[in-house]
């Protein structure tokens, strides 16, 4: 039993096993750098810069640094694994190949996890700022607002997961160009932003810069606040750059788009998020925009930046859709190498004449479309980082075991001073996970033992007949 439980499956033996299955490799690296950045700049640094505030002070600016430091030595070993073994499961993948089948499984389990909240929870956030549009066209706003608001069903957050996977459908070449354009909105809202609240900094408003302290603390009013509290929960804002991995597999040259688009678009994103952060909390104290549901726009209206304000939500509402057309894609493909492994129901991993996995498509927009559209939605950033949190900690050791397993294999890119950049992500996810709070800690083991039971009453015994 043991032994089928760490057994190893590398990625050539799911490729080959694959046959008509394979993915058609139509991406290079502009796509890729573009997919990265439409996702991780979307819902975390639009909204989740007003609840780091209200969480850490001005010190919201340090929370941003040490989250995006640790995701930025994740990375770093997601690159390096990526170009080694370029296929469409990612973190899942890597895990099957290096540390065995259990643990693939809780790491594909958490994946679903991660995805599923963001797609949903972005979905939401993205109706909010069309429901007003849509009102004032007559559109019912019953219809507009969802369950958690006294409505019936999100409407809108769920007519635009099906657009995007409709997109998704047509062929990855396509909906990845649509996405390239989009990203360029949304950068010229953010670029407008720090050009209009720069001029507006005070020094003041920075004091005092950590008023609640470094490590979690619970206050008075129940909320758990601190720097590291603070950057548990924007640590959302930063991920993204894995789905850049499930790309590998439709990668023209993935031993150097791969690298390019997971670093390149880290790099850029710390730069956006720092420029965007320093910008927010110098131009206004942060206890006037602290857990706003649209801090920056905010911040604009308070500046008497009306005009740009509404430019902002606008921009918004037209390039919010990368995040989910990145992740919604990120989740199929996930779904897609664990159905082809046998762990899932090997009938979803079926390839359309265009090369996209319709029928996992399908599938996943309905699952998170019934997430967004008819389940209330509260504060659930946290369980997402709690899935992501375990990928990363797994990409990580699979990059050191592989360090001393194979140290001659070829690696198309080497990350830098790999025993200090992956203990350092290992470290640095596992003391966020603890920073969490302690219900979502709850939840994530929950999720998981609900996981290992799949595992034991499906997934093990299918995913050994598969070979």
């Amino acid at each position: 039993m043991a032994g089928g439980l760490m057994r190893l499956k590398p990625v050539e033996e799911s490729q080959a096993a694959s046959g008509a299955s394979k993915l058609n490799a139509t991406l290079s690296w502009p796509h890729l750098v573009a997919l990265g950045v439409g996702a991780i700049v979307g819902t975390g640094i639009l909204t989740l810069i007003g609840v780091g505030a209200d969480r850490a002070g001005p010190a919201v600016i340090l929370s941003f640094v040490i989250a995006g430091g640790i995701c930025a030595c994740a990375a770093l070993a997601y690159a390096e694994m990526a170009t080694m073994m370029p296929a469409s499961g990612a973190a899942y993948s890597y895990s099957y190949a290096v540390l065995g089948e259990i643990v693939a499984w809780i790491v594909g389990w958490s994946l679903i996890l991660e995805y599923s909240l963001v797609v949903s929870t972005v979905a939401v956030g993205w109706s909010g700022y069309a429901a007003p549009l849509l009102t004032s066209i007559g559109f019912p706003v019953a219809l507009t607002q969802g369950p958690e608001l006294g409505g019936l069903v999100n409407v809108p957050a769920v007519g635009i997961i099906a657009v995007v996977a409709g997109l998704l459908i047509f062929g990855t070449r396509e909906s990845a160009t649509l996405n390239a354009v989009l990203v360029v909105v949304k950068m010229i809202a953010l670029a407008v932003f720090v050009f209009v609240a720069l001029p507006y900094f005070d020094a003041a408003n920075l004091e005092p810069f950590s008023p609640y302290g470094f490590a979690k603390s619970v206050g008075a009013d129940g909320i758990e606040r601190g720097v590291m509290a603070a950057a548990a929960i924007i640590f959302f804002a930063f991920y993204g750059f894995d789905a850049i991995s499930t790309a590998a597999e439709e990668t023209k040259n993935p031993g150097r788009d791969l690298a390019i688009g997971i670093v390149g678009s880290m790099i850029a994103c710390i730069a956006i998020y720092m420029l965007v952060a320093v910008a927010a909390v110098g131009a206004l104290s942060y206890t006037e925009f602290g857990n706003s549901p649209e801090p920056l726009a905010l911040i604009l209206r308070q500046l008497g930046q009306p005009g740009f304000a509404t430019f902002l939500a606008i921009s918004a509402v037209i390039a919010l859709p990368t995040v989910l057309l990145a992740f919604l894609f990120g989740q199929s493909r996930i779904f897609f190498t664990m159905a082809r492994d046998g762990m899932l129901p090997r009938s979803l991993a079926t390839i359309s004449s265009r090369g996209s996995p319709v029928r996992i498509t399908i599938f996943t927009a309905i699952l998170v479309a019934i997430i967004a559209g008819v389940l209330p939605i509260d504060q659930i950033a946290a369980l997402a980082n709690a899935g992501t949190l375990a990928a990363f900690i797994a990409v990580s050791l699979c990059m050191l075991v592989l360090r001393r397993r194979a140290p001659n294999a070829e690696r198309r890119f080497r990350t830098p001073l790999a025993w200090v950049v992956g203990p350092v992500a290992i470290l640095g996810c596992l003391y966020l996970f603890f920073s969490l709070p302690t219900q979502t800690q709850f939840w994530f083991l929950l999720w998981n033992v609900a996981g290992v039971l799949v595992y034991f009453g499906y997934s093990r015994r299918n995913a050994a007949a598969a070979e």
